[in-house]
């Protein structure tokens, strides 16, 4: 979508963090758990395995760890498969960080830089610090698959090329400050041209439109509790949690960094920039829902609570509860109290990160899985976030086992999307998903944030539209930029943000004007280049 005074195109074309709230996936399988083979034995363990398409932050699969002890045991397969090697470098990184040892890391420790790390474009120097040496590790690691397996069970990288291993080791140099200087990623100077470019002669009443991009329509869509100061913080700089003071925060984040191709003076130019999300921000991943409700409660008409204090609550709970293997807790008035449960099977932290695995898939494979075997009515749970939607076809339904689940992200958190352009994009929706084979699941509670459908035969194909809900136990998901479903009559969308009407993936071989000079840095390995996400018609500085 184009607006008169700017280009309309806030997602960007890469996206970092997820745009509806995170899923614990087991409750989306149904039935949870076969009842021929809850009988756990020593030699046959149920699995769970589940494609994501575009989950970018990994939300799910942190959440879905968190509640495993609410159901019965079973081994998780994860199989992610991303757009960008950035995206794959990033769940790297936050996985790592997740199941640091509390030993070497405290939780709050952990949580916060979680959070600088994932949703602030600058951080503090003793982040910056972890980030290098987390980035330093993770390069000696991708290249050897032995010390690999060995001090990261729970991670394969058997499915990628060659080449992405090589590019994700140059990503992950890149992090560790191969490239010295803050020049090599001149962060503030990127967001501001971002900005600019976003609102142009808007730009001067960039806090009236912040304003008014959060009141009248994240507002409206359900997230109330994001509050004025810290949504027009987070447009201005770039910085969504500031947990400490403000002057803590200058070093550029450079796990935000990626690469794209881009058309300056006649020549295809390798150009580094940040191309993500400046519109809606880090906060509707973890931070407007809440299992503790009291944290949602209101006073004459306003939240108590910011968006961001929600956030580092959920995230500190969710890594205590991936650290102890999801013990729940009940909140009971002000009060948390464990809740009796049998003993686990899993008793220590290093047997509980030996029972997932998170496959990381090559980047372009989601129409040729189908034709390995191994993956042929496979999944017993596919997601699609509402970037990948373009990639949803007969070819991924046939990944998916009989009585499988399919959930896509629909783009309810887009603020560039008018009503009607959401309301055509969740036709759009129906429509790819019947294609594929999915009928929608009958029983569940329509919701504008999640669309759930289950495979042809299982439900009655004339059933209501797809059920959408913010999930009885949570709810986002981080979605990469609609590229291809577009709404009857909407202004052209030259921008990555805005949906398209054509369900085809945008031609690689795409070029687009360059950004204004500020807008590039130093090159980006060509692997990277490789791997980005597709240019758009319009530049993005």
């Amino acid at each position: 979508m184009t607006t008169p005074a700017g280009s309309g195109t806030g997602f960007g074309s890469v996206c970092w963090w997820g745009l509806s709230p995170a899923l614990d996936l087991q409750a989306e399988v149904s039935p949870p758990v076969d009842p021929d083979s809850q009988a756990d034995t020593a030699h046959k363990t149920p699995e769970l395995d589940v494609l994501l398409l575009g989950s970018v932050d990994g939300r799910h699969l942190l959440r879905t760890l968190a509640r495993a002890a609410l159901w019965p045991r079973r081994r998780f397969n994860f199989y992610v498969l991303e757009n960008n090697l950035e995206a794959v470098a990033r769940h790297m990184l936050i996985f790592s960080l997740a199941l640091e040892e509390p030993e070497k890391m405290g939780l709050r420790e952990r949580s916060e830089a979680f959070l600088e790390v994932w949703g602030n474009a600058l951080l503090r120097p003793p982040v910056a610090a972890l980030v290098r040496a987390q980035a330093e590790r993770l390069a000696n690691l991708v290249p050897e698959p032995d010390r690999l397996a060995e001090q990261l069970p729970w991670l394969s990288l058997r499915a990628l090329k060659f080449r992405e291993r090589d590019a994700l080791e140059a990503v992950f140099r890149f992090w560790s400050g191969g490239e010295k200087g803050p020049e090599a990623f001149p962060m503030s100077r990127l967001w501001d041209s971002r900005l600019r470019h976003y609102l142009g002669s808007r730009y001067d009443a960039r806090r009236g439109v912040s304003d008014w991009d959060l009141r009248m329509k994240l507002h409206d869509r359900g997230a109330q509790v994001i509050h004025t100061h810290e949504f027009r913080r987070w447009r201005d700089t770039g910085v969504a949690f500031e947990l400490r003071d403000s002057s803590a925060y200058h070093v550029p984040n450079r796990t935000l960094a990626s690469g794209r191709l881009l058309s300056h003076r006649g020549e295809r130019v390798a150009a580094r920039g940040y191309w993500g999300d400046i519109a809606t921000g880090p906060f509707v991943a973890f931070g407007i829902e809440a299992d503790d409700q009291s944290l949602l409660r209101t006073s004459n008409g306003q939240p108590v609570k910011t968006a961001g204090e929600i956030t580092q609550h959920n995230v500190t709970e969710l890594f205590r509860e991936v650290a102890a293997w999801g013990r729940p807790r009940a909140a009971q008035g002000d009060k948390e109290e464990e809740l009796p449960l049998e003993p686990q099977p899993w008793t220590s932290a290093a047997s509980a990160r030996e029972s997932f695995t998170v496959h990381f898939l090559a980047l372009g494979s989601a129409q040729t899985l189908h034709h390995k075997r191994c993956y042929q009515g496979r999944f017993q749970l596919l997601y699609v976030a509402c970037g990948m939607v373009h990639l949803l076809g007969p070819e991924l339904g046939a990944c998916v086992s009989p009585g499988g689940n399919l959930v896509v992200e629909l783009a309810r958190y887009l603020v560039d999307l008018r009503p009607e352009q959401l309301q055509a994009f969740s036709a759009r929706v129906s429509e790819l998903a019947r294609e594929a084979g999915f009928a929608p699941q009958t029983g569940a509670s329509p919701s504008e944030t999640f669309a759930r459908f289950c495979k042809s035969g299982d439900s009655a194909p004339s059933g209501p539209a797809p059920a959408v809900e913010s999930e009885p136990a949570p709810g986002e998901v981080l979605a990469c930029p609609l590229e291809v479903v577009s709404v009857p009559g909407a202004d052209p969308a030259p921008a990555t943000g805005s949906p398209r009407l054509s369900s085809q993936p945008q031609d690689s071989s795409a070029e687009v004007p360059a950004p204004p000079q500020e807008a590039l840095t130093t090159e980006s390995p060509a692997q990277n280049l490789e791997s980005a996400p597709t240019p758009d018609p319009a530049p993005h500085p």
